[in-house]
């Protein structure tokens, strides 16, 4: 069994370092291509890029574990994540393209803040990538987290063990490749999570004389705590509302809409958005199904799960033979890494172009930033290893917080500074500064557990909804000379 499995996890590992390989002679000529690899990404590679990186270990642990625990009540997660990138897409992705490049061709979102808002440039450079670091220092974390889990389930080694492993390989294809080979190892791994999220929910499904959708129902019926109902006896319109507000934080995802600055041209755009759904859609309903159809399978056949986010492992151990065992884990191995990658790069490119450059050396060659920005993805990468140290973390509770902590920070301020010719520099930083500080307040008070002796606010509802009325306020009590620029949507 373990041949099988250490056969296919090889072919993997040698297939991403070889993309890494070719990135680097490819394009890590200057900083554009490390950072952003030319802005020339065909609309499929743009597309599955954004999407991998987007759902990392938390579609294959962290959402089937929630299904599988509570039923089909927490699908609502997934309904308002495809709403929310579905609006990405229309509303940021095109403009962003567009100005990011018309704004003295920012590399970076801090960057390009400083360009579109100059009187506030310091403040909105520093103040972003600040946020952006300490964030993805906890979301690179949850990646972390999950290679441990895939290890220490699937291998019965040592978690930190698989923490360092996983950790390695990704700083192996980042460090050298930088975005290019970022994106390319995206898509070859966006492909495989697409045809893992196919294959198991079907193959469970069946296994075993599982009697399809019928016998499923009637095995999951009477469950405690589980319902295959989209409304649950203990589900309260706050307790929906904040399921579906994970959709308001697609807006402020850096690593997400970097992307949407790397597409080959705006009117691409809406081909890689409608590839971007269409992969998402189908992702989304698979991971549905590894959960419920999961649940299914291990009541049926009397099989105790400590941990409801290793269901995938599990049914990848049980049902299938060994190469294709290999092939599963190599899904979220894919799942992880693709996420990890990315983060580890946005930080590296805030770390090096808007605090070295900025404050260090400001007439730094491309090769010195490619260079420190190389360093930067190993420092980050050790931090996020440190954080993920405890074994007991829960991936989608580290995602939920990193994720509320981006999207009120950057989701009004893009929407905005987009969208609003009126905005200010003054207005932009109250909006960033507001919208972080509310989710770390809102976070270290519980409030998102309970609050006010009910059930718990997600933190990105009170961080976006502070966030967009600090913006809005401030910017129509100041002024700005030289900042009310030309909008256009292209």
């Amino acid at each position: 069994m373990q041949t099988g499995v250490w056969i296919s996890l090889t072919l993997y590992f040698v297939a991403m370092l070889g993309i890494g390989f070719y990135a680097y002679r490819k394009s890590t000529g200057n900083s554009e291509e490390y950072m952003l690899g030319g802005r020339d990404l065909p609309p499929a590679v743009a597309a599955l890029s954004a999407g991998a990186s987007d759902m990392s270990g938390w579609l294959l642990l962290g959402l089937p574990g929630a299904l599988y625990a509570a039923g089909l009540v927490q699908a609502w997660i997934g309904i308002g994540l495809f709403i929310g990138a579905l609006v990405n897409w229309i509303v940021v992705a095109p403009r962003l393209r567009e100005q990011t490049q018309r704004y003295d061709n920012a590399l970076t979102i801090p960057e390009f803040l400083a360009n579109r808002f100059p009187t506030q440039a310091v403040a909105l450079r520093m103040v972003s990538a600040l946020i952006v670091v300490v964030f993805f220092a906890v979301y690179t974390a949850s990646g972390l987290v999950a290679g441990g889990k895939l290890y220490s389930t699937a291998f019965h080694g040592s978690y930190h063990m698989g923490v360092w492993l996983t950790l390695g390989v990704v700083l192996a294809y980042t460090v050298v490749g930088g975005f290019l080979a970022v994106c390319l190892t995206d898509f070859v791994q966006g492909c495989i999570m697409m045809l893992a999220l196919i294959i198991m929910p079907a193959v469970v499904l069946y296994a075993g004389g599982g009697g399809g959708f019928a016998q499923a129902g009637q095995t999951l019926s009477g469950l405690q705590g589980f319902t295959l109902s989209w409304w649950s006896d203990d589900m309260t319109v706050i307790g929906w509302i904040s399921l579906m507000a994970w959709g308001l934080g697609y807006f402020g995802q850096p690593h997400i809409i970097v992307r949407f600055m790397a597409v080959r041209s705006v009117r691409e755009v809406a081909t890689a958005r409608n590839i971007a759904m269409a992969w998402m859609g189908i992702s989304l309903i698979g991971a549905i199904g590894v959960g419920i159809f999961g649940r299914a399978y291990v009541e049926r056949n009397g099989i105790a799960l400590a941990d409801p986010e290793t269901i995938f492992i599990l049914l990848a151990e049980t049902l299938f033979p060994a190469l294709v065992t290999g092939f599963l884990f190599a899904a979220l191995l894919a799942a992880i890494m693709s996420t990890v990658s990315s983060q580890l790069l946005v930080s590296s490119s805030s770390l090096t172009e808007d605090f070295y450059r900025l404050l260090v050396n400001k007439q730094a060659s491309d090769r010195t930033i490619v260079n420190v920005g190389r360093l930067a993805v190993v420092a980050v990468g050790a931090v996020a290893a440190v954080i993920a140290r405890n074994p007991d973390s829960e991936v989608l509770g580290l995602v939920s917080n990193a994720w509320a902590g981006f999207g009120a920070a950057f989701g009004p301020l893009m929407i905005l500074s987009l969208t609003w010719r009126r905005m200010t520099g003054l207005g932009a930083v109250a909006g960033l500064v507001t919208g972080a500080v509310t989710v770390i307040v809102w976070i270290a008070l519980g409030w998102n557990a309970s609050f006010l002796g009910g059930p718990g606010v997600y933190e990105i509802i009170p961080g976006f909804l502070v966030s967009m009325i600090a913006i809005v306020a401030v910017s129509l009590a100041t002024t700005a000379q030289g900042e009310f620029r030309e909008i256009t949507a292209s």
